[in-house]
């Protein structure tokens, strides 16, 4: 898309790539509605969640669990100067599945926590993250839950997938929870390949890579 395309097609009231993931997101979930979580104040005014919002889906699986969306990472807004740009600003958004619990009736708002915790470190580092990385928790990936899940791995999320927006590519990189002793295997080995091979394993079991918290 040119720049004169871009103007004729948005306006500065637009979200451009706010609007690309949701076509995205509604090529996967139809009708089915989110709750979305907004941040008190957006980053660039000074608020302290660099993601502007997330979005919880029910979904029926197998397993049924919900499927939970940050907006943020990419370029969402009108942007001229991002126009034709090979990367929507960092290049992707995240996700998360999550098994639903019977015990556990409560949203698991956690997810944007730990979300926010995660951009919050790529922007001030300015790095990014990339299918068959890896990522310590540091403890339990929700610290008040008695969970083994302890580090995430990425993987392309296997419904949403890479989408074109004019402002550039936007990869979904689903975090995919792992355990304390796929952990320690991943930091004996953490090649690319020790990685994609854990992945692989939990995909045969799981296709979506939905993560049960209580996995050990």
């Amino acid at each position: 898309m040119t720049l004169e395309e871009y103007r004729q097609c948005y306006t500065p009231e637009t979200a451009v790539g706010w609007h690309c993931i949701d076509a995205q997101l509604a090529n996967v979930h139809g009708g089915r509605a989110p709750r979305h979580y907004a941040a008190p104040l957006h980053f660039i005014a000074g608020g302290t969640d660099p993601l502007d919002g997330t979005s919880y889906y029910d979904h029926p699986g197998p397993p049924d669990h919900i499927h939970v969306v940050s907006y943020g990472l990419s370029e969402l807004y009108y942007n001229e100067e991002a126009v034709g740009g090979e990367f929507s600003k960092l290049g992707f958004e995240l996700t998360f599945r999550i098994k639903r619990s019977a015990a556990e009736k409560r949203e698991p708002t956690w997810i944007t926590t730990v979300m926010n915790n995660l951009a919050r470190y790529l922007h001030k580092s300015g790095r990014w993250f990339e299918v068959n990385e890896f990522v310590p928790a540091g403890g339990p990936l929700c610290t008040d839950m008695d969970t083994d899940i302890t580090g995430v791995v990425f993987a392309l999320d296997p419904e949403l997938g890479k989408i074109d927006t004019p402002h550039g590519e936007v990869s979904f990189l689903q975090m995919v929870g792992i355990t304390s002793a796929e952990l320690k295997e991943l930091q004996r080995d953490p090649s690319t390949e020790a990685v994609a091979a854990l992945i692989a394993e939990l995909r045969a079991k799981h296709p979506l890579l939905v993560t049960d918290m209580q996995r050990r």
